[in-house]
């Protein structure tokens, strides 16, 4: 990563990380999500900053109903570089709201991308770069509430058919380096032919991380222009200390520097490359692996997977031959070999899988942390591959002479081969496999040649297994979560038996095993040290109060798993579970449920007006406009129906949903949308039904001002506590079904223009 972060002084053709701190410092300094009072603010700070670029800026305003059934009103900040050619157009994005339900400021995501934008865009124009490609900058709206920005200008703005390629910046923590991720639409060759001529200084990336995220349901906006407009692009985020992912930790404070500066650090290099290269001919159908190297960066083809996967299964096999012609190879020690290396692999995975059950069921609040790493993540993380390497250096601990360590190699180069054929096959972003296993395979050579072993080669032999496997085992469980630690211990050991010919001929094998779990018992009492919550280490928790209308009863409910404190003052001290309240899931980024809920005092509640605008029967369908205006001060509206009813041109504030095809709205579940309201705006629906389904509808309104609604008095929550992320929280929600007015009788009249289609289709 870059080593300018703190440096104050640098030239102003250069991005400068201070620089650029102090526009995230401006932008996060409350929470702003889409519809609060401080997004406005925020959205006239970044105008003014681009107007002092000397840019001319444009609004974009309007709805949207996305992929994810969210609708909104959303406000695009747009500006233009003019180029001085006429080809396709280099699009610089970012979003410029905060998440909501959880006070988050928002400074890593995603003020650190809007902030490198900015500064970069200010050191491009110092330099006065000539460039022939259009520049779009483009600051989004309403990406954490379902990329709506996004979908807004693909959608509706006349720029969307100029952009020719993407650049987004995002985050998904609060440290560590910045990964290059791909947005492609079939091949990634000509991307990364792109990414390795702009010579960025330190590139952070590889072909695997890249498989594994097109796999994860975690999406960017950068995915609506993909998959909306067939436009392609460069993710770059940072995922570390992901615990203050969607948090009120995501504040200034937490904010990395050298996090920002490495964003800025692919920037500047990319702007003067795309905005001259050709952006017509990015589509290819051709796949490259590739990964960094230190203050390198490799690609080649996916087509030499298997050429590779064939060369060393040949050059294998006729090794093992020529091992046992010469008699320096024999099945007896080769097979005590495989059964060794069995055992470690088998028990290093059992102790690091049971290991985690047991440190979870030790501190059931770990459960709350929903991104899976907890503050002290590190700590296991070391801890366990501590353990696993110590196992392995146990399971190896007699000494051998090196000819039947030899031996004993011989199926850690196999599994790796197989390996490699596997990922060649099913997962060819992860075909680099096969270069450690090539440079294994020449220390392999060395010895049948020779009948002997050389260390100081096979020192070096291990250069391309630590360069490009270790970096996973820190990178996997920080990126997916702590739940894959058994996963890193298992490759751990199989990365140990690539290294056997150098780790088995260490003296002392077993002393080094007990100083490795010694080491390892130390990380994992200063994890328990760790293990408390506080102020800047806050447990994420949840409370809402739900009023089911129907019922006329109301609850207080959690999504947490083990309530603390703070929430028993309202649950008591035997809450029950809340399954009566999870008739309609609400979307989650993890598919969550109310956990717990008690009997809470009715209040005062303005419940929503709805209105059959048109009610219309005619020929085999029911046509309907509704209209759902708030009583009071709202944020939401969830839209749930039974899975039995068939919507037909479904229209939300006069928008059709982002993918409708043909007329059937397709959704999963009870769900039908989410409305996040602005400016209090009334929900109007238009659809039509088959006239035989049983109307079946709700809703679920919801504000997001528990803590400040005066009809409530919530104690503070504690320092050492902070609103749960990814749930709606903090919440005063009303439930209740959506009814026709008895005033409104059917009446049976020709259906408006725009539901008519369906019936032709």
């Amino acid at each position: 990563m870059p080593q300018s972060a703190s440096e104050k002084n640098l030239p102003l053709s250069e991005f400068s990380a201070p620089r650029a701190l102090r526009i995230v410092s401006e932008i996060s300094e409350k929470p702003h999500y889409t519809g609060s009072a401080n997004h406005e603010a925020v959205a006239q700070y970044l105008v003014q900053e681009l107007k002092n670029l000397g840019l001319d800026t444009e609004l974009q305003e309007g709805y949207s109903l996305t992929e994810w059934g969210s609708l909104t009103k959303s406000k695009n900040i747009i500006a233009t570089i003019k180029g001085t050619g006429t080809g396709k157009s280099l699009l610089l994005l970012s979003h410029y709201d905060s998440a909501p339900h959880t006070k988050s400021h928002g400074a890593a995501d995603d003020a650190s991308g809007v902030a490198t934008i900015l500064e970069g865009v200010r050191a491009f124009l110092y330099t006065r770069t000539p460039h022939a490609n259009d520049i779009i900058i483009l600051f989004t709206d309403a990406e954490e509430l379902g990329l709506n920005g996004a979908a807004l200008f693909v959608q509706k703005h006349p720029l969307a058919k100029k952009v020719g390629v993407v650049i987004n910046f995002e985050a998904r923590g609060t440290s560590g380096p910045a990964y290059m991720l791909m947005e492609v639409n079939q091949g990634n060759a000509e991307m990364l032919r792109h990414f390795s001529e702009s010579q960025v200084d330190f590139p952070a990336c590889n072909s695997l991380m890249y498989s594994i995220y097109k796999m994860l349901p975690n999406d960017t906006d950068l995915t609506v222009f993909r998959e909306n407009a067939g436009i392609q692009g460069f993710n770059f985020a940072f995922i570390d200390d992901h615990f203050n992912y969607h948090t009120q930790q995501d504040d200034l404070a937490h904010l990395n520097a050298a996090s920002l500066a490495h964003q800025g650090s692919y920037l500047l290099p990319l702007m003067k490359h795309l905005s001259n290269a050709d952006l017509t001919s990015l589509d290819t159908t051709e796949d490259s692996v590739y990964f960094n190297v230190p203050y390198g960066f490799i690609h080649y083809p996916f087509s030499w997977n298997f050429p590779l996967f064939i060369i060393a299964s040949l050059l294998f096999c006729g090794l093992v031959f020529v091992g046992f012609g010469k008699r320096i190879l024999n099945g007896k020690d080769m097979v005590r070999g495989f059964l060794v290396f069995l055992i470690a692999i088998l028990v290093a995975g059992a102790v690091a899988f049971l290991g985690w059950q047991g440190v979870i069921a030790a501190y059931p609040g770990y459960t709350d942390i929903q991104q899976g790493f907890t503050y002290n993540g590190h700590d296991y993380i070391a801890a366990f591959l501590l353990a696993g390497l110590a196992i392995a250096l146990f399971c190896y601990r007699r000494s051998v002479p090196e000819m039947q360590m030899m031996n004993y190699a011989v199926t850690p180069i196999a599994i790796w081969i197989l390996i490699s054929g596997l990922v060649a096959w099913f997962l060819p972003g992860a075909g680099f496999f096969i270069i450690p296993t090539l440079a294994a395979l020449f220390g392999f050579t060395y010895f049948i040649i020779t009948q002997r072993t050389s260390l100081l080669l096979n020192l070096l032999l291990t250069i391309p297994a630590l360069v490009l496997i270790v970096p996973f085992l820190v990178a996997l469980p920080v990126g997916l979560g702590l739940k894959m630690l058994y996963g890193v211990v298992v490759l751990s050991v199989l990365l140990f038996g690539l290294m056997l010919p150098v780790l088995g001929t260490l003296a002392g094998k077993s002393r080094w095993a007990i100083v490795m779990l010694l080491a390892a018992a130390g990380f994992l009492v200063h994890a328990h040290l760790q293990s408390g919550f506080g102020p800047g280490r806050a447990r994420p928790n949840s409370l809402l109060y739900y009023y089911d209308a129907e019922q006329q009863k109301a609850y207080w409910t959690t999504y947490d798993k083990t309530p603390d404190e703070w929430t028993k003052r309202y649950l008591g001290a035997s809450p029950k579970k809340a399954a009566s309240l999870n008739r309609n899931t609400l979307f989650s980024k993890y598919a969550s449920d109310f956990s717990w809920s008690a009997e809470a005092p009715r209040k005062d509640l303005i419940l929503p007006r709805i209105d059959f605008v048109r009610d219309t029967a005619i020929g085999n369908f029911r046509y309907f406009d509704i209209r759902i205006a708030p009583g009071r001060n709202v944020n939401r509206y969830d839209i749930f129906a039974g899975e039995k009813m068939k919507f037909y041109n479904l229209k939300a504030n006069g928008i059709s949903h982002l993918n409708q095809k043909g007329s059937l709205y397709r959704r999963n579940g009870k769900r039908i949308l989410s409305y996040y309201v602005v400016d209090n705006a009334p929900l109007e629906l238009q659809f039509a039904i088959n006239r035989n389904d049983i109307f079946d509808m709700s809703l679920l309104e919801s504000s997001f001002d528990l803590l400040d609604n005066p009809l409530f008095s919530i104690a503070k929550r504690p320092a050492s506590t902070m609103p749960a992320p990814f749930v709606l929280n903090d919440a005063v929600a009303v439930s209740m079904k959506i009814k026709a007015s008895p005033k409104r009788p059917l009446i049976v009249s020709p259906p408006p223009e725009n539901m008519r289609s369906h019936a032709r289709n």
